[in-house]
């Protein structure tokens, strides 16, 4: 069984976060930071600065929409808390 992520990125380039879900992950998160994902070619580098993994595509779809009704300071949050919770992992 697949496994699917939903993920937020930070542009370092000017703050702003992109939301979204994929497959692979690591893969992903090498496309956007090439310059092969439309969306954020121009915010290049991109951050991982939280992620989540889900059993089924439609599961991971639905967060993926929750977090992206989300506002700037409650991505922020999340990002914050996953940090901290995360801090021994390297990306």
């Amino acid at each position: 069984m697949a496994t699917y992520y939903v993920y937020i990125l930070k542009s370092l380039k000017d703050g702003r976060f992109y939301t979204g879900y994929t497959a692979d992950l690591k893969k992903r998160l090498v496309q956007h930071n090439s310059g092969g994902v439309r969306s954020t070619k121009g915010r290049r580098p991109l951050e991982l600065v939280y992620w989540e993994a889900f059993e089924t595509r439609g599961t991971a779809m639905r967060r993926e929409r929750r977090i992206k009704m989300l506002g700037k300071a409650e991505k922020k949050a999340l990002a914050r808390g996953f940090k901290s919770a995360h801090a021994d992992v390297i990306y």
